[in-house]
C-alpha cells in the first residue's frame, strides 16, 4: 500500500475524478486507476460503485477514509520531522490564528522567530475560533493562535496574554468625548457583534452579565473590521480590541466598570509531539508574548 496511492484515493473519495487525481499524483489515468484496484484487492473490499458518470464511496470505502487521512498526516508530520532533523535551521511550522491577530501579532512572533532561524518556512490559516480548533485537530496546523484557549480534553495551551477591549460607540454617540465608560451605560443600546462561536462573541456576553444586563445583539457578523464599521456609521455600539496603528472613525473607550479584556492563547494537541520546528517556534511565541503585548497592557 502506496502513499501516493492512499493521497490520490482521498482526492478522488473526495470527489476529484480519477483523471484530475492522475495528474495531481504526475501519473497516468491507468495507472492510477490500476493502483487504486491493487488497493481494492489488498482490503478485499470495493472502495468505490459508479453512480451515473461518477464514482461514489461505498461503506468501505467511507470506513477507509477515516483511517486514511490520519496515516497521510501521520506520514507528513513525519517527513516533516526528519527534514527538521536533517537541516536543524531549516523546517516546517503550519500555524492557524484569529484574523484580528493577522495584522500585528503573527507577523511580529514570526520576525522575531526567524531572525534566529531564517530558512524556517510557515503554513499560515486564518478562521474563527471554531476553524482554529479543526485544524489542530484534524492535523492540518501544529499550532493555533487562539483568543480563547478551547476547553477541549485533547487540547493544551497557555495564555500568551490579555489583550484590553474597549467600548466603540459612533463618532455622535453622547459618550464620544470621553475616555472611559462604565459598560453599565449602553446597557439599553443596541450591540455589534461577531456570531455565536466566536470566542469575542462570548466574551461579549460574559462582561455585559457582570454588568448587569445582557446585550441585545442588532446585527451579527464575522469580521472585526466590519464590526468596527457598522459602529462607525451609527448602528449600535460594541466591545472591540484597540485597532493597531490607531486612526479609527470610531471613539474606543476604556470600561471601568468591567475587566473589559480577552485571552489570547496558543493552543496544541496534548498528545501529538511537534516536530522540532514547530516546538522551537512555541518556546518562542511563549517567551515573545511576555514584551510583545507590553504597549496595550
Amino acid at each position: 500500500m502506496e502513499i501516493e496511492t492512499i493521497r490520490a484515493f482521498l482526492e478522488v473519495a473526495g470527489g476529484t475524478t480519477v483523471t484530475e487525481a492522475a495528474e495531481l499524483s504526475h501519473r497516468t489515468q491507468p495507472s492510477l486507476s490500476r493502483a487504486l484496484a491493487r488497493l481494492e484487492r489488498e482490503l478485499g473490499a470495493a472502495l468505490f460503485q459508479r453512480v451515473g458518470r461518477g464514482l461514489v464511496l461505498t461503506p468501505a470505502g467511507r470506513e477507509l477514509v477515516r483511517h486514511a487521512r490520519d496515516t497521510v498526516e501521520a506520514y507528513d508530520r513525519g517527513v516533516r520531522s526528519v527534514e527538521d532533523i536533517t537541516s536543524p535551521d531549516a523546517g516546517f511550522v503550519p500555524v492557524a490564528f484569529l484574523h484580528t491577530l493577522g495584522t500585528w501579532l503573527v507577523p511580529e512572533l514570526i520576525r522575531g522567530f526567524r531572525a534566529t532561524r531564517p530558512h524556517v518556512r510557515f503554513d499560515l490559516r486564518q478562521h474563527g475560533d471554531a476553524g482554529l480548533v479543526d485544524d489542530l485537530l484534524g492535523g492540518v496546523v501544529d499550532l493555533a493562535i487562539t483568543g480563547d484557549r478551547p476547553a477541549l480534553p485533547a487540547i493544551d495551551g497557555q495564555r500568551l496574554f490579555l489583550e484590553p477591549l474597549r467600548l466603540v460607540v459612533p463618532p455622535d454617540h453622547r459618550l464620544a468625548g470621553r475616555r472611559t465608560a462604565r459598560l453599565a451605560d449602553v446597557a439599553e443600546e443596541q450591540f455589534i457583534a461577531l456570531r455565536p462561536g466566536f470566542s469575542l462573541r462570548a466574551v461579549t456576553e460574559e462582561l455585559c452579565a457582570q454588568a448587569g444586563f445582557a446585550p441585545r445583539i442588532s446585527f451579527e457578523g464575522e469580521e472585526v473590521e466590519t464590526l468596527r464599521g457598522l459602529v462607525s456609521a451609527g448602528l449600535g455600539v460594541a466591545l472591540l480590541p484597540e485597532p493597531r496603528g490607531g486612526g479609527a472613525a470610531a471613539p474606543h473607550l476604556e470600561v471601568t466598570d468591567v475587566r473589559a479584556a480577552r485571552e489570547i492563547g496558543l493552543a496544541w494537541v496534548r498528545d501529538r509531539i511537534l516536530p522540532p520546528a514547530s516546538e522551537a517556534f512555541r518556546t518562542h511565541a511563549l517567551h515573545a508574548s511576555e514584551t510583545i503585548h507590553a504597549p496595550y497592557a
